[in-house]
């Protein structure tokens, strides 16, 4: 499976698959209002701004079209919205996204990638090079709400 980037056409499915990875992969982490608030069904704006405006990836499954993204946010020098359909699980799919990310990130000549994890998925991130920096929490402007997470860097 190669990744490939993401088309500005395909961003509804690309945040279907964010929302049903999120409420799949954090209902221990975090209550369901706040899952349901960080989820909703109407796509925000600036999404299509993310998929226009940075290297933002892929990789396709066979029965199940796109089913797993990730992008390099140009402008803050972070891994984000690394998102795999439950259904598409232990493919490796999001290693691929990774992988494509730290590929990108070398060749734009950065030194650096951060990333805030949510608790559960911090290992795949240390499984993938990143160290732990701190445990804090992240302002969601969706959830309106305070989120637990992991700061995480990866030194290119």
């Amino acid at each position: 499976m190669t990744p490939r980037l993401a088309r500005p056409d395909e961003a509804a499915a690309l945040w279907r698959i964010r929302n049903l990875a999120i409420r799949h992969g954090c209902q221990a982490v975090y209550s369901a209002d706040v899952i349901a608030a960080w989820t909703p069904d109407a796509l925000p704006e600036g999404y299509f701004e993310a998929i226009r405006g940075n290297p933002f990836f892929v990789v396709e499954d066979p029965l199940h079209g796109v089913a797993a993204t990730g992008f390099l946010d140009l402008a803050n020098g972070s891994v984000e919205a690394i998102f795999t359909l439950p259904s598409c699980h232990g493919k490796g799919y999001a290693s691929a996204i990774m992988q494509a990310i730290v590929r990108e990130a070398r060749q734009r000549g950065f030194r650096q990638l951060t990333l805030a994890a949510t608790p559960n998925a911090w290992e795949f991130y240390l499984r993938h090079g990143f160290s732990v920096v701190k445990e804090s929490l992240y302002h969601s402007a969706l959830a309106g709400a305070a989120l637990p997470c992991v700061e995480m860097k990866y030194d290119l």
